[in-house]
């Protein structure tokens, strides 16, 4: 079992836990009290720092229901946190856009996280054919 080291910016927010059978991802809270107006990008804080394995890296993604509740998105689509950020002060935070005004509340659960194997080393050959039947069009559409 992986042991994650994890420090915590606030007293106030529920500790992160992880519910086996129900799913691999871990929400992750609003560490602070935040106001947006349309319009508006902000970095909220989500009020962990933590040192993930080596070889590892976090997948950050906006939970289902975040867009309905708060109707923020989240800018990079999928925020990627490496290893290497594993500061005493490198705390988690979430880039988001305000598509209306919103306030998201300490403790609000606004996104998720898991984490995976970084990529193994790949090479790259150039080939004239793939060998490979031709699905056609685009996507699982077969339309072109």
């Amino acid at each position: 079992m992986e042991k994650i080291r994890i420090r915590y910016f606030s007293d106030k927010i529920k500790r992160l836990e992880y519910i086996d059978g129900k799913s691999d991802w871990i929400d992750l809270r609003a560490s602070e009290t935040v106001e947006l107006k349309a319009g508006e990008f902000y970095l909220i804080p989500l009020g962990v720092a933590m040192e993930l394995p080596k070889g590892y890296e976090g997948h950050l993604m906006p939970r289902s229901s975040t867009f309905k509740n708060f109707g923020i998105l989240q800018t990079n689509s999928c925020g990627i946190v490496d290893s290497s950020y594993c500061g005493d002060e490198d705390m988690w935070r979430m880039p988001v856009y305000a598509t209306r005004d919103a306030v998201i509340h300490e403790n609000d659960r606004i996104c998720q996280f898991r984490i995976m194997k970084n990529q193994p080393t790949i090479v790259f050959e150039e080939v004239e054919s793939l060998g490979n039947e031709s699905r056609g069009g685009f996507g699982s559409t077969g339309t072109k």
